[in-house]
Order: C-alpha cells, then structure tokens, then sequence
C-alpha cells in the first residue's frame, strides 16, 4: 500500500500545458501498452517519464519461454463522452490520433491500427453516425456543424437513440435551440508483435497527456458542502503540511483561500492495467518533468525521490509491481505570469 505523504516537491513555474479555457479542465488518464497473453515474457524494465507535454515509456521485454511468443499489442484510449459542457482537455487537434501517439518496435516505427466506436446507453451507433456523415468526436465545432446540417428527422431519431441532447438559450436574439453530441466514443490502437524466444526487445511509446486543471488553487478552501478539498488533494497528491504552508505564503490576503498566484494542472497515468507478462518489473525507473524551475509540484511515491535537475525527478524500484489502489496523479501549481517576479519565501 502505498504511503500518505510520502514524497511532496515544489518549485515554482509557469507549465506549458492543455489549454484551459474555463474555469476547470477535465484530464483524460492515459497509461501504457496492453500486452495481451504474455505469461512467458518477463518485463526486464520499464522507463516512465513524464511531463505536462509528453509522456514516454520505453520497455525490454525478454522471451523466457520456449517458443516465439506473438501477442496482441493494444494502447486503450480514455472514453471521450460528449456532453453540452465539454470541459475536457483534448492534447491535439488529431480528431484521429487525439494524443500523437507513437510506438517503435526493437527501433522500427510499427503501424497501428486504429479502432473507434461510438456507444451511447451501453448500444453502439458507430455505423449510424458514419451514415449521417457525423464524426465519431464528441466534440468540437465539426461535430456541431455536422449535427446542425441534418434534417429534423434525423435530429430526432438521434435525440431518441440518446446520441444528442438539446440546449436551448437566448443569446439576444430571441430563445434558440442548438443540439450537442452526448455519445461516448471509444477508442483503441492495437498491432501484433512477436518476441522471440531467448531474446530481449524493446517496445517504445510516446504521446502528448491531457493536462486538466483550473485557473485557481482550490485546495486550501475551506470545506463546503460535505467535500474538504485538502483531504481529497492530501489523498490523491499527498500535499504535506510543507507544501500546503509554502503555498499559503503567497496568499496577498490569508482570507482570501482562493488568491495564491497559481493555477492547477493534473495529470493522470493509469499504472494500473496491463500488467499481465510473467512476473514483476525487473527495473522500474520514473521520470517526472515539471517542466520548468518555477513550479510546485505535489505526487505521491513509496521509496526515494532524487531532483536530477531544476525541473525533473527520478525514482526507481526493483521487482516492482504497479499499485492496485491507486494511480499516479501529479499536481502542478502554475505560477500566474503576471505574478512571475515575485518570489515565495
């Protein structure tokens, strides 16, 4: 189980991340390659590194069976549901490869394939969509206009099946009624790879996260409403007294709780699945980039933490086995630019 409060670091910084054009930014918790019946393959080691712009991992694989193992290779995508307040960070503009994913096989580019579908009330209508020339995105103004463009009817078979709601406003101009996805689109990358016996390959991928967050620090609020934001943050990012102390001593007025000169990002790694090759992780190395000097930065990690520059930290573990209760979620406090020169004691 890993311990509460265990390793919390801070500096101070503006970070380069999703865009967070309301008040908060729903992150999209990405994680590593499935690799599909893979009992006689031992993970030699595993190298994470992570930042608010990118998030690589590179794997060694040895085949201690006694035969060529060729397996299913998959990289899971977050469910993307749509809904008339879309407030999620989306990493690219790609509405096929949302994240920039990439993956090198022993050194060599491999050519994944891209599985999508679009679910809503647990029935899939990727074909329907398709038909109506709809995209599978949930979001965005090419959806919206593709939804706009259908005729009455269709609109209304898509509002029974459940795959768009209604909103309706009056912006000056006398009450409208616009319609917004509300279907669910799953998503998948998958190849094969073989590993053969005896032998040692390296599988590599990269991608850019989804970094939510919002335009405040909310955790030194008071409770409200049966929810006490320092527990929930002490809980998921293990913000200690220090840090929590050290990000009071910005407050230009220590009423205000909401006035330190920061605003949040988060990002999510989900550890957590995959993890069916034959044993532990041999080497598992962790790379956490805050992306410059300036910055707080609050995780939670059972064993030693080194700073092996002014922006990154690096952990690692033998036999080591990804957590089953928890994920890695990273908090970062982004210095506002307005308040850039002014230091925090």
């Amino acid at each position: 189980m890993i311990k509460r409060a265990i390793q919390t670091f801070f500096v101070f910084c503006a970070l380069s991340g999703g865009a967070l054009a309301n008040d908060t930014m729903a992150t999209l918790g990405t994680g590593g390659l499935v690799f599909v019946q893979t009992g006689s393959v031992k993970m030699v080691s595993e190298d994470l590194y992570v930042s608010p712009t990118e998030v690589r991992v590179k794997y060694e694989f040895r085949n201690e069976g006694e035969a060529d193992a060729k397996t299913l290779v998959a990289f899971p995508l977050p469910d993307i549901a749509g809904s008339p307040d879309f407030m999620v960070s989306i990493p690219t503009e790609d509405t096929e490869n949302i994240f920039g994913f990439q993956t090198l096989f022993n050194g060599e580019p491999v050519d994944a394939m891209l599985h999508q579908y679009a679910f809503a009330q647990n029935i899939e209508y990727t074909d329907l969509l398709r038909e109506l020339g709809l995209p599978l995105t949930p979001y965005g103004t090419e959806t919206l206009a593709a939804i706009a463009a259908l005729s009455e009817e269709q609109k209304a078979d898509l509002l029974h099946r459940g795959l768009i709601v209604p909103l309706e406003f009056d912006a000056g101009q006398g009450w409208q009624k616009e319609y917004y996805p509300s279907w669910t689109l799953k998503s998948t990358y998958s190849w094969e790879a073989t590993f053969p016996v005896g032998e040692t390959v390296t599988v590599e991928h990269s991608y850019k996260p989804s970094v939510g967050g919002t335009v405040a620090v909310t955790f030194l609020a008071e409770p409200y409403e049966n929810y006490d934001p320092a527990t929930v943050y002490k809980k998921k990012y293990c913000t200690d007294e220090e840090f929590i102390r050290t990000v009071e001593r910005t407050l230009p007025n220590p009423e205000e709780r909401y006035g330190a000169p920061f605003t949040e990002s988060w990002i999510s790694y989900i550890w957590s699945t995959g993890a069916n090759w034959a044993g532990s992780i041999g080497r598992f190395h962790l790379t956490i980039d805050k992306g410059s000097p300036d910055n707080l930065v609050s995780f939670c990690w059972d064993g030693e933490v080194e700073k092996t520059s002014p922006t990154t930290f690096e952990m690692e573990a033998q036999d080591w086995w990804p957590p089953w209760d928890r994920e890695l979620e990273i908090l970062i406090l982004n210095r506002r630019e307005d308040q850039m020169e002014n230091n925090v004691g």
